[in-house]
Parts: C-alpha cells; structure tokens; sequence
C-alpha cells in the first residue's frame, strides 16, 4: 500500500504545469474570398450583382395600333371604297364586311377575331361559316366593322355579310350558300314590352278573391 502511494506521488511530480495562461484566445483566420460560405464566416457582406430580366410585353393597345396601321394599308380608302363588301344585319347588329386574298385573317374593329368573340368557340364558328361551306377558310382575309347588339348578334351578322359578300365574287356561290341557309336574314328581335304587363306577354298573378 505505501509502495502504491509513493509510486504515484512520483508521477505526479514528474508532470509540470505552466503557469502563463494566455490572455487572448487562439483565434484562426480564414482568407476571404468572393464565395457566399466564407464571406459568411468573414463577416463581410458579398453583394453580387442581381441580373434583372425584364420581359417586353405587347399591350393591348399596342396591338390594336398595329392592327388599325394593317387594316388601313390593306384597304386603302376605307371600308366604302372596297369591291368585294357585303352588310349584316341580326337583332340591333349591324356588320360591313370587306373581303380580301389572303391567309384566312380575321380582324372585327381592328382586333383579332378570337379576341374580340372572347374565345366563344359558337361565335367563332358563325364566322366562319361561310368560307368553310365553300372552301374559302384559307383564301381570303376578312375585315369587319361591327357596331350594335351584343357578341351573339353582332357574330351572326357578319356570317350574313360575309355570304353576301361572296355573291359578289361569284354568283354560282348562291345555290351552296342558299342550301346552308346562310342568305336568309333572320328578321326574330326581342318582343316590345306591352303596358300592364311585366315583360312582353308575363303578366302579373291575378288574385280572383
């Protein structure tokens, strides 16, 4: 037991221990760089230039522009000086259309055909009625002024001018487009409203008692 002891108090006196403590702590510097990650163990705020994309959109009216510049240069004159015109009318509508060669161009008050109709597929097909009963969809540009009555109306008038149309470029076009029913004015307009009554014939419940 003593030899065991005297055993370990030599070791202990073999070890020596510094007094001098340092009085800063050891610190490790890192080289800064232009890297995100060591610019955040630096401290220092890396700002890299941000790439800004700015994408040109056409405005509507911008197109409308250019579509009235294109209209223009195609009718040089004006809708009344054409040869090749044909009106609609349905409901309050009324259509003037103007028929020329082309690719098969829709343009109604300077706008595209499918964005003035909203992308209403029926309306759309109104439109083109005529030129597909004869073969026509991609032979001619058409070009419309449309004024009055809703989309409905105004769509169905212009199938009415553009078949009239067509009789002035040929007139064995009559007999096809006559078949379809597409020269036939459809006179149906709203029924006026008569007085005493709610609408044109509903009239209010009647109370006998």
């Amino acid at each position: 037991m003593t030899a065991s002891i005297l055993a370990l108090t030599s070791s202990l006196s073999s070890l020596s221990f510094s007094s001098h403590v340092a009085q800063k702590p050891t610190t490790v510097s890192f080289p800064c760089s232009r890297s995100a990650s060591i610019a955040n163990i630096c401290g220092t705020s890396s700002r890299t230039p941000r790439l800004v994309v700015s994408a040109t959109v056409a405005s509507p009216e911008l197109e409308t522009v250019n579509l009235k510049k294109y209209v223009k240069s195609r009718l040089p004159g004006g809708f009344a000086a054409q040869t090749i015109i044909g009106t609609g009318r349905r409901k309050c509508a009324i259509a003037r259309v103007v028929l020329q060669e082309g690719t098969g161009k829709v343009v109604i008050n300077y706008r595209d055909a499918k964005e003035y109709l909203q992308g209403n597929p029926l309306w759309l097909q109104y439109v083109k009625v005529p030129l597909v009963t004869l073969g026509y969809e991609s032979n001619y540009d058409v070009f419309v002024k449309a004024h009055g009555g809703g989309l409905s109306g105004q769509a169905q008038a212009i199938s009415l001018g553009i078949a009239r149309a067509l009789l002035k470029v040929s007139e064995d076009h009559r007999r096809p487009l006559r078949k379809e029913g597409l020269l036939t004015r459809d006179s149906r307009v709203v029924e006026r409203k008569k007085p005493g009554l709610k609408k044109a014939r509903k009239a209010p419940q009647f109370s006998k008692r």
